[in-house]
């Protein structure tokens, strides 16, 4: 069935946390009930008002209901009970109820419910209140995807106060013009940006006030004279907060919520204002953009300090997923390579006197030559060691003419003696699928038909004069 349009903007939490998935889904009846509560958690028996109105035979727009229930409701002057302003801090209210006891948040050895991380957010923005930083102040937060910079995007503007993220990747100089420019009156910085931030507050002159800071540490690895700097621990002011705290929803959509920075390509960095609203839609948009289903497991490669994590931050907390956040992502070429080694390889091991060979890590080695244009590592039968391994190479055209001999050098140069190749084969041109991937499974063919007995002129010179040498 298909909700119209108005009735899918309804701005009420009562309305927009479920009008997704019951009303006008599983019935053909629809029960309004609008409350003049914040959220749908309080509801407002004195002031509820129960709307009926079957979609199957009159599909209405929520206009069209406020017109049959009289001009008095339709005339009614904007307040909480029908008009409730977009944000996503909503969400995390709703993920606290509904995926109370699911996990929020994975990091290493910590992990979170979503119970857990609402109640650390309300007594984190009782915190920041405490501190004297009011309602429309700008907080910056300075760290990799941890747990704390999750809970910051919205302990702070549940606080009432602007979130500032920074690249901590930035130099002294542009951090120090990005906090003067924003008059951020308090940072949060990872232990591993403390050097980066005590640099830039360095430069506030004199007559110009510097923010509070407050120092995010892991496993209290932080040397203790860096700790002299900073007001406070991140984890000490999550306990000193209130968890009762009655955290400050915005009274308009369009009030300011986040503050991010270009990255200064074409001139200098420039402050971009998001307002609850729009990342509410943000938010929604990632929603539906990626299919995001109940509960699903997202993995933070994406900086959050770029541009909020692009709203998955928010959009995590709407379908209850799970956080797994990572302080240090690795290149993409080396998880590739990663892949490879464990991933489809298995079956190329080498099991020579015991010892375990890998393949992939012989051939890295025989690509470093300057003459070896495609390389191949299999195992070959071996009477003592049981397998041994055998290299197939191709040359580059221009590149000088060498011998099996030479390549087997190379490689004893750069490998220990057991991960030598004991026979290497130059061929004009490897076997390849259409695909260009080497066809391994052939040239396991090519070893094991080789005579072990047989002492070609090619392979004695490349042979071991001993099985010493392998030890």
């Amino acid at each position: 069935m298909v909700i119209s349009k108005p009735i899918c903007k309804v701005e009420n939490p009562c309305l927009r946390f479920c009008n997704l998935s019951s009303l006008g889904i599983h019935s053909n009846i629809l029960e309004y009930q609008l409350s003049k509560s914040r959220t749908p958690f309080e509801v407002n028996k004195l002031n509820k008002c129960t709307i009926r109105s079957s979609l199957a035979s009159n599909p209405v727009s929520l206009r069209e209901i406020f017109r049959e229930n009289g001009s008095a409701t339709q005339k009614k002057a904007k307040g909480p009970a029908n008009l409730c302003p977009f944000s996503p801090l909503d969400f995390l209210e709703r993920a606290a109820v509904v995926y109370g006891n699911c996990t929020s948040i994975v990091y290493n050895d910590t992990s979170y419910t979503w119970s857990q991380t609402y109640t650390r957010c309300k007594k984190l923005a009782s915190s920041i209140s405490s501190l004297g930083i009011k309602k429309g102040d700008v907080v910056s937060v300075l760290a990799p995807n941890i747990p704390a910079m999750y809970e910051l995007q919205f302990a702070v503007p549940m606080s009432g106060t602007i979130l500032n993220n920074i690249n901590f990747r930035l130099d002294p100089r542009t951090l120090f013009v990005l906090l003067r420019h924003s008059e951020s009156k308090l940072v949060f910085v990872d232990y591993q940006a403390s050097a980066l931030v005590l640099e830039a507050i360095s430069l506030f002159p004199p007559n110009l006030q510097r923010p509070k800071l407050i120092l995010i540490e892991e496993n209290s690895c932080t040397p203790s004279i860096l700790k002299n700097e900073f007001y406070n621990s991140y984890e000490k002011v999550v306990e000193e907060g209130d968890q009762l705290f009655k955290w400050i929803a915005p009274e308009s959509e369009w009030e300011p919520m986040t503050l991010n920075y270009t990255s200064g390509t074409t001139y200098s960095p420039k402050g971009v204002l998001h307002s609850h609203r729009s990342a509410f839609m943000m938010s929604v948009m990632c929603l539906i953009d990626w299919c995001l289903p109940k509960q699903a497991v997202y993995l933070w490669t994406l900086p959050i300090f770029h541009a909020n994590g692009w709203g998955f931050c928010w959009a995590m907390a709407a379908v209850g997923g799970t956080n797994v956040c990572l302080r240090r992502s690795h290149d993409a070429a080396s998880i590739y390579d990663a892949i490879q080694q464990h991933k489809d390889r298995l079956k190329d091991v080498i099991i020579c006197g015991g010892e375990n060979i890998s393949s992939v890590e012989v051939e890295s080695i025989l690509y470093k030559h300057p003459a070896v244009n495609e390389a191949a590592v299999v195992a070959r039968p071996d009477n003592y060691w049981g397998e041994t391994p055998c290299a197939f190479v191709s040359l580059k055209i221009d590149a000088q003419k060498v011998t099996e001999k030479e390549v087997r050098e190379f490689c004893k140069e750069n490998l220990p003696l057991y991960m030598v190749p004991r026979m290497v084969v130059i061929e004009e041109e490897l076997p390849k699928t259409a695909t260009g991937k080497i066809q391994k499974y052939l040239l396991r063919d090519k070893a094991k038909e080789s005579n072990i007995t047989k002492q070609d002129e090619v392979y004695t010179v490349i042979k071991f004069t001993d099985n010493e040498d392998l030890l």
